[in-house]
C-alpha cells in the first residue's frame, strides 16, 4: 500500500460537509458559537479581575454559572424533546447576542459596573445550557446513519477551532482595543450563527412528545441507567475527568516543578493540539465496530499518558505526553458520541444530551478539586501520577463490571440496529 492510500485511510472524512447543506449550517454555526464563547470566556474574568483585584471575585463567576449549567442542561434536554429544536436554537442564540451586546455596552461605559458581569454571565450560562442539547440532538438528523461518526469528528474539529482561535483573539482584542470589542465580536458572531440556524429546514419531532417535566427527566435517567452500554460511556468519561484531569495544576507544574513559567501557555494547548491531530486523522475510526472497546482503550490510554506526564523529566516531555493524552481523549469522545447518536431514540435524544452535559461538566469540576487537594496533601507530581493511574483502574473496573459495554458492536447491538432501521424507514432527515 502506497503513502497516498495510507493517507486516505486515516484522513478525516468530510463527506457530511460535502453532501448535507444543513450539516454545513449546523457545523458553521456551532463553530461560530464556540469561537465567540471563548472570546467572551477570556474577557469576563479579565474584566472582573481588573475591576476588583480579587481572584475570589473571578472564582465566584464559576459558582454563579454552575447552577444554570446543571438545571439548564437537564431542562434544555427536556425542551429539546418537546419544542421545535430549530426555533429553540434561534431564540437562545438571539438572547445570547443581546446579553453579550449588553456586556459590550457596560464595558464601554465610563463607569463600568461589576454586577452586570455576574448577571449577564448567569444569562449566558443558562441560554447556552438550554441550547446545546438541541444542537446535539439535531446533528444525527442532518446526515445519514452511516455518516454519524464522521459528523461527530467534524463537530469536534469545529469546537477545537474555537478553542484555539477564540482565546487568542480575545487576548489580542483586550490588549489592543479593550474588552468591549471582545463582546462586540461575540455578539456579531451570535447573530450570524442564529441566522444560520434559522436557514436550516424544519425538523419536526417524529413521535408524540410530552411537555417538559421532572418525571420526564427522571424517566430519561432511568433509561440511561438501564442501558449498560450508555452507562458505560458516562462512567468512563466521569472516571477520566474526575480522576485524571490535571489542568488546575498546570501553573504549579510550570512554576514550581519545571521552573519554566513562561511555557505555561503551551501546557494548556498541548492536549488541544493532540485532540486536533487525532480528529484530522480519524478516518480509520470508520473501520472500528467494537465501539465499547475503543472507548475503554482510549480512556485508559488517556490516564496512562497523564501519569507519564506527571513523571516527565522535562516540561517538553510532559507536553508530549499531554498531547498524546488529548489525542486519546478525543478518540474516546468520538466513539462515545457515535454510540449516543446511533442508538438513542429520537424521542429521548434531547434529554440524553442534557445528561451528557452533566457528565462532562461535573467531572472536570470535581477533578479540579481532587487534583488540588491531593497536590496540597502530597505533591503536584503525586497528584498527576495518582490521578492518571486511578483513571486506568477506574476505566478497567467499568469495563469489567459492564460487560455489555465492553462487547458493544454497532453492527449487532439491538439498539443500534433498531435505530438504523427506524432511520431507514423515515428516509433522509
Amino acid at each position: 500500500m502506497g503513502w497516498r492510500e495510507r493517507l486516505r485511510d486515516v484522513r478525516m472524512d468530510v463527506t457530511p460537509l460535502r453532501t448535507s447543506r444543513d450539516f454545513r449550517l449546523l457545523f458553521a454555526a456551532g463553530t461560530v458559537f464556540y469561537f465567540g464563547a471563548m472570546v467572551t470566556y477570556v474577557a469576563i474574568p479579565y474584566q472582573l479581575y481588573t475591576l476588583t483585584g480579587s481572584n475570589a471575585a473571578v472564582g465566584l463567576l464559576g459558582m454563579v454559572e454552575l447552577v444554570p449549567i446543571l438545571v439548564g442542561g437537564l431542562y434544555g434536554g427536556a425542551l429539546a424533546d418537546h419544542v421545535d429544536r430549530k426555533r429553540l436554537l434561534v431564540s437562545t442564540g438571539l438572547v445570547q447576542a443581546v446579553a453579550t451586546a449588553a456586556l459590550a455596552v457596560n464595558a464601554a461605559s465610563a463607569d463600568t459596573a461589576v454586577w452586570p458581569l455576574y448577571a449577564l454571565g448567569f444569562v449566558l450560562a443558562t441560554t447556552s445550557a438550554l441550547q446545546r442539547p438541541s444542537r446535539e440532538a439535531l446533528l444525527p438528523r442532518t446526515v445519514p446513519h452511516e455518516q454519524i461518526l464522521a459528523a461527530n469528528a467534524l463537530g469536534s474539529m469545529g469546537m477545537q477551532i474555537g478553542l484555539f482561535t477564540g482565546p487568542a483573539l480575545g487576548g489580542v482584542l483586550i490588549a489592543t482595543a479593550g474588552p468591549a470589542w471582545c463582546y462586540a465580536v461575540d455578539a456579531a458572531g451570535l447573530l450570524v450563527a442564529s441566522a444560520m440556524f434559522a436557514a436550516m429546514r424544519p425538523y419536526p419531532h417524529r413521535d408524540e412528545t410530552t411537555a417538559p417535566s421532572w418525571s420526564g427527566i427522571v424517566d430519561s435517567v432511568r433509561y440511561a441507567v438501564s442501558r449498560r452500554d450508555l452507562l458505560g460511556t458516562y462512567l468512563v468519561d466521569i472516571a477520566a475527568m474526575l480522576l485524571a484531569i490535571p489542568v488546575v495544576l498546570f501553573p504549579a507544574l510550570a512554576e514550581d516543578v519545571f521552573e519554566r513559567p513562561e511555557l505555561l501557555g503551551l501546557l494548556y494547548t498541548a492536549e488541544t493540539l493532540g485532540a486536533a491531530v487525532a480528529t484530522l486523522t480519524s478516518g480509520w475510526a470508520a473501520r472500528v465496530h467494537h465501539h465499547g472497546r475503543a472507548i475503554v482503550v482510549a480512556a485508559a490510554a488517556y490516564g496512562g499518558c497523564i501519569a507519564l506526564a506527571g513523571l516527565a523529566p522535562s516540561i517538553w516531555v510532559a507536553m508530549l505526553f499531554l498531547a498524546f493524552a488529548g489525542g486519546a481523549d478525543m478518540v474516546s469522545a468520538l466513539f462515545r458520541g457515535t454510540v449516543w447518536n446511533q442508538t438513542i431514540p429520537e424521542s429521548m435524544r434531547g434529554r440524553m444530551a442534557g445528561i451528557e452535559m452533566l457528565s462532562y461538566s461535573l467531572g472536570p469540576l470535581g477533578g479540579q478539586v481532587r487534583a488540588g487537594l491531593v497536590a496540597d496533601a502530597w505533591s503536584v507530581r503525586g497528584s498527576i501520577v495518582s490521578g492518571g493511574l486511578g483513571c486506568v483502574v477506574g476505566v478497567a473496573a467499568t469495563a469489567a463490571y459492564l460487560r455489555d459495554f465492553w462487547s458493544y458492536d454497532e453492527r449487532t447491538d439491538p439498539h443500534a440496529v433498531a435505530e438504523r432501521e427506524r432511520r431507514a424507514s423515515h428516509g433522509p432527515g
